[in-house]
């Protein structure tokens, strides 16, 4: 219960079909990104919420569940476990280790498996700032070259 009341994301997750091995290596990814990923039985993580007045029902979910709790926002946790859930891909391209979907703590809101699919595909957040920054900077250096150029041509009197 106490993972809970630090954690701003809960990520869950199938983890059936991947190996122990490669599970400690999900494991320490995450604890260097400031998440640790624990299986804990779908009822006691229930009642947990329920004690914590969260609504939310881990029992929904037919599978084996593993849990990430995260201290961090979506967007730092979703890209590690998405490359991950890649890299464990089966020789058939079948999932093993299946993202089911996450629980923001402080909005309440539980976000699907492909929403947090979505966001782990994104760049890091100072890519997209870098991005945003060329976008808003590409037409003004486009202006004052137009300026420049024109103030050449001019002739002098």
């Amino acid at each position: 219960m106490e993972a809970i009341k630090k954690s701003e994301l809960m990520l869950f997750a199938d983890f059936s079909g991947v190996s122990v091995s490669e599970i400690s290596r999900l494991r320490k990814t995450l604890r260097d990104a400031g998440a640790k990923f624990t299986v804990i039985k779908k009822k006691l993580l229930r009642v947990a919420f329920q004690k914590l007045g969260l609504d939310f029902n881990p029992e929904q979910f037919d599978s084996q569940l593993g849990t990430v709790f995260s201290s961090k926002d979506i967007s730092v946790i979703a890209g590690p476990v998405y490359r991950f859930s890649r890299e464990t891909l089966g020789a058939n391209k079948k999932e093993r280790f299946k993202i089911l979907g996450a629980f923001e703590v402080a909005a309440k809101k539980f976000l699907s498996g492909e929403e947090v699919k979505a966001i782990g595909q994104l760049p890091p957040r100072e890519v997209l700032l870098g991005q945003l920054m060329g976008a808003i900077s590409g037409p003004m250096r486009a202006l004052l070259y137009v300026m420049s150029e024109r103030g050449k041509s001019t002739p002098t009197s």
